[in-house]
């Protein structure tokens, strides 16, 4: 009798294993941020939305357009009380809110005395549901309450129903052709160009080894485990891993591992070969990332180029050896047959010698007879010339400043 809570279980045992989980992609947009169990929250359709409040009393109505900026909106104009950019922080929040997000370099009249003379600030924090009065927030949020701290500083809480937490993402993890860069993960998220094949950021035929580098936090670098790569098509290209990540070395920040990928195309095709990467991480969704590589030609078994260098170096020794034997043999047959002593004696030399003669009379060319009537005929190169009297001088020549 078939039991079908266990066939359901090895059943999703066996998917999972052939499915390749799809990467945690970095967002298009920086209107993102994490919860408190590291799940990644994006916020990127909200960018824009505008909640206004209106004060009904002293203060002047206010208005936060999400991930853009805060402002206060009265007769006398607009007064902005900061702006979101990238290095601004939206961060998972504590106690009542949820999230908060932090407006800096607002307008400076009035406030040139704040830290860092930043202007106007705000602090926006966000509740995922209703109000805590109990108000509803409706479909889209509204503003809860603001307070003003002063007259550069304004604490606004916002409740909107906020998105579905999204895959858990092992912050602080990177990974890049360089110890200290991140082209292919930032921040646990694959970058641009690299969670997909792409022909534009694919590798060339004659690249037969690439190195990676992968850094993590010291504290959770125990949790990365062995990486695992696929090949798409699986025929044609041959792929081996190697280094200190694929040891399993947990990677630190101050001490990363080095993943070696070995690829050899032994089909060439037009189309780029894809290699899924996937390092998995206990607890959390696994780094993943793509390598395309270009096989336009058929490429020798493993390491052609060094045996071309070991069978130039073999040659060389066996030309160094030879030639050191040819020449202690003849200079020992000189001394004791032709009787040849000092640097006669070594092999080669009478045809130096015979050659350096020749190059010397050769250099010397072809002395032209001097007339004995010459001025210049035993004239030294450096000794001046004696002058010609004026009768001696060429009719044709004028002369200038005689009388």
């Amino acid at each position: 009798m078939h039991h079908p809570t266990l066939l359901t279980v090895l059943g999703v045992a066996v998917l999972s294993q052939t499915l390749w989980v799809a990467s945690v992609v970095l967002p298009i947009s920086n209107c993102y941020t994490f919860n408190n169990s590291s799940h990644i929250v994006d916020f990127s359709s909200w960018i824009g939305k505008t909640f206004e409040y209106d004060a009904k009393g002293v203060n002047p109505d206010l208005a936060v357009r999400f991930c853009k900026d805060v402002e206060t909106r009265s007769q006398t104009g607009y007064v902005d009380f900061g702006r979101y950019d990238n290095l601004n922080y939206f961060a998972a929040g504590s106690g009542q809110s949820d999230f908060f997000q932090r407006f800096y370099n607002g307008d400076l009249s009035g406030c040139e005395l704040s830290y860092d003379k930043m202007g106007r600030t705000a602090q926006v924090n966000i509740i995922c549901g209703t109000c805590p009065n109990g108000q509803f927030a409706g479909q889209h949020g509204c503003i809860c309450s603001v307070t003003y701290e002063s007259n550069c500083r304004v604490l606004v809480e916002l409740a909107i129903p906020c998105e579905k937490p999204g895959p858990r993402v092992f912050q602080g993890c990177t990974v890049g052709f360089h110890p200290r860069s991140w082209e292919l993960v930032y921040n646990g998220m694959t970058q641009f160009g690299f969670q997909k094949s792409r022909k534009e950021f694919s590798f060339q035929t004659e690249q037969s080894q690439v190195a990676l580098y992968m850094t993590a936090v010291a504290s959770l670098s125990s949790l990365v485990q062995k990486p695992s790569f696929k090949v798409s098509p699986n025929k044609g290209l041959e792929l081996k891993l190697s280094g200190s990540a694929a040891n399993g070395e947990p990677p630190t920040t101050l001490s990363p591992t080095v993943l070696i990928v070995d690829w050899r195309c032994e089909v060439a095709r037009d189309v780029p070969y894809e290699v899924d990467l996937s390092i998995p991480v206990v607890g959390y969704e696994p780094i993943q990332f793509v390598l395309t590589k270009m096989c336009e030609y058929k490429q020798n078994q493993g390491g052609g180029t060094t045996r071309g260098w070991a069978t130039f170096g073999v040659l060389s020794c066996i030309f160094f050896v030879s030639s050191t034997l040819f020449c202690c043999g003849g200079f020992i047959y000189k001394i004791r047959v032709e009787n040849q002593r000092g640097i006669d004696a070594l092999p080669g030399m009478t045809i130096l010698s015979a050659f350096l003669e020749t190059v010397s009379q050769a250099g010397r060319g072809y002395s032209r007879p001097v007339e004995q009537n010459s001025a210049f005929a035993n004239e030294a190169s450096w000794e001046r010339p004696p002058v010609s009297s004026q009768g001696a001088s060429r009719p044709t020549e004028r002369k200038y400043g005689s009388i």
